[in-house]
């Protein structure tokens, strides 16, 4: 029995001395590289497409601002929306009325000019606010 668990021990011994080179083969010297110049690639790719997604995002066709608002009645609400656009570019842009309550009461859409819009909207009744829902284009998915 001990001279079975002696020549266990020593074949475990001689095994843990062999280098895992040995043992397992080593990596080829080119894989390294490749897998350096594959990140590289797809980090590079990846800081493009995010640079690109920036800008177009950033950069839309048409852009609305609300300046202010005036409830003239109980049916009437008059917004100055201000409106810029690219070159050639037409838009359409929405404008709600809301009441106390927070419910719409009016709403209207127009066809807007670059620079200050006044825009009416007919209230069914007296509003308290008003939402600028946007302006946006056939290439803009979302109003701005």
């Amino acid at each position: 029995m001990r001279w079975i668990l002696g020549c266990w021990v020593r074949a475990t011994m001689a095994g843990m001395t062999t280098p895992l080179a040995e043992r397992y083969g080593a990596p080829r010297p080119w894989v390294r590289s490749a897998v350096v110049v594959g990140t590289t690639l797809l980090a590079v790719g990846f800081l493009g497409w995010l640079a690109w997604a920036a800008w177009f995002h950033g950069s839309p066709d048409a852009e609305s601002e609300l300046v202010s608002y005036d409830v003239r009645g109980v049916h009437e609400t008059v917004a100055v929306v201000h409106v810029t656009l690219a070159d050639g570019v037409e838009a359409s842009c929405r404008v709600r009325a809301l009441a106390r309550d927070h419910t719409t009461v009016g709403e209207t859409a127009f066809t807007p000019t670059p620079g200050r819009n006044e825009v009416s909207i007919r209230t069914e009744r007296e509003a308290t606010s008003v939402d600028l829902v946007g302006c946006r284009t056939p290439d803009q998915s979302r109003p701005r």
